[in-house]
């Protein structure tokens, strides 16, 4: 280094001393050239996560006290977090249960996991919740929670908490009773989830998708037509949640995407500046992230972090179904998105370890 030819060694140690004394740091010390993940993949099995969401049940009940009965997915390594920017929850909503109306400036969606009978209002729209379904909750709507049925509620929150708090704008509001007026039911549903075609009036100008529920009936029958007309090198048959009113993603922070996997179908490996959040909807196989395989089967959760090696495998008989939740619209409001393909071994890693569970 140019500086080191005019500092001896002994003038070079106490100059940094000197910096780190009042909390200066050069620049040209520890530079990187290209982005490594902070984290390390990880995954969670639904055969182990399943009894402690349920006995949760024993532990708190959803009142002001205790507004949301949940389980954080915790990657190790993270203070809290499931990825730098994004958190993931799995709640649980017993029968006769409410969980209270409030509203926050984190975005949130619930991806409905298991049981019936059980309704989300958003902004005075009843949206009943079946497995499948995608419901959101962007910043600074009000929403709440009712189970009417008669079976446990289980479902994926993922948040934008990371990020929110990373930039000093969390902020959170109770509304004044424990449930908000209901001002109609599916109508977000009965006005955007059309297809191609939309209201004449009443144009949607929030900066959030106008459709708060996606059905999961309607998310199959578009994945498995789409499955007969071709398919992606690296996701194989995969689809993305959009905003009517703009064609892009549904939210500002996060999109959603749901994913086909065929039988006997191995994608091939490549990485972006994005992290991702996995759910297993259906099927079993596996992923290879930078090197390490996860095997997985149905229920199960997994995170591939930002600029990771990843490909994808099914060994169901049937098909495997994953959806995630990404930060892609972060990375690309900023002109940081990138994305590279992995083109040796006719673009499959060699595989050099196994995850196990608390390794």
């Amino acid at each position: 280094m140019a500086v080191q030819d005019k500092l001896g060694a002994e003038d070079l140690k106490q100059y940094y001393n000197a910096a780190d004394g009042i909390r200066l740091s050069p620049g040209w010390l520890g530079g990187e050239e290209e982005a490594s993940p902070e984290l390390a993949p990880y995954l969670w099995r639904w055969s182990e996560v399943e009894p402690l969401v349920l006995k949760s049940g024993e532990v708190v009940t959803p009142d002001r006290d205790v507004e949301r009965r949940t389980m954080r997915l915790a990657t190790p390594g993270l203070k809290r977090g499931t990825t730098h920017t994004l958190i993931a929850a799995l709640q649980l909503l017993l029968p006769g249960e409410c969980a209270p109306a409030h509203r926050h400036t984190p975005t949130a969606i619930r991806w409905i996991l298991k049981g019936h009978g059980a309704y989300t209002t958003v902004q005075g729209d009843k949206c009943y919740m079946e497995p499948g379904d995608l419901i959101l909750t962007p910043s600074w709507t009000w929403h709440d929670h009712t189970n009417e049925g008669t079976e446990p509620m289980i479902w994926l929150d993922g948040l934008d908490v990371p990020l929110v708090r990373y930039l000093k704008a969390n902020f959170y509001e109770p509304f004044p009773e424990d449930q908000q007026p209901v001002t109609g039911v599916g109508d977000s549903v009965r006005k955007y989830a059309s297809g191609s075609l939309k209201p004449t009036w009443g144009e949607a100008d929030a900066p959030y998708s106008p459709l708060w529920h996606y059905k999961w009936d309607r998310t199959y029958d578009a994945l498995t037509n789409l499955a007969e007309l071709g398919s992606d090198p690296f996701d194989d048959v995969s689809m993305e949640y959009t905003d009517p009113s703009t064609g892009g993603p549904v939210l500002r922070t996060m999109t959603c995407r749901i994913q086909l996997i065929r039988p006997g179908i191995q994608t091939k490996a490549h990485r972006h500046t994005s992290s991702k959040i996995y759910q297993v909807f259906r099927g079993s196989g596996y992923t290879v992230i930078d090197g390490q395989r996860f095997d997985w089967t149905e229920g199960d959760f997994f995170i591939v972090p930002s600029w990771a090696w990843h490909e994808h495998a099914s060994t169901s008989d049937g098909e495997a179904i994953l959806f995630s939740i990404q930060d892609i619209p972060i990375m690309k409001s900023m002109a940081l998105y990138r994305e590279e393909p992995y083109t040796e071994h006719a673009g499959h890693q060699p595989v050099t370890s196994q995850f196990n569970t608390g390794s």
